[in-house]
């Protein structure tokens, strides 16, 4: 399998990038921003009402009232 850097476009200036299972909201892109890495990279994001998985690396999604 080939790295999805190998055949995405590179772009000037990239923070990062993501392909996406679904159309992400301004609230998402928010949340995915605290979470990627600025290394100008692409990457793969599948996302589940209980997690998202970024890379292959599972990670659960909750919210405040989840936690108390």
């Amino acid at each position: 399998m080939r790295n999805i850097n190998d055949f995405m476009p590179k772009i000037e200036g990239l923070r990062w990038a993501a392909i996406t299972n679904i159309a992400p909201t301004v609230a998402n892109l928010k949340q995915i921003d605290r979470i990627m890495p600025k290394d100008g990279k692409w990457h793969e994001l599948f996302e589940t009402p209980k997690e998202m998985i970024i890379d292959g690396v599972s990670v659960r999604t909750r919210t405040a009232d989840s936690m108390t």
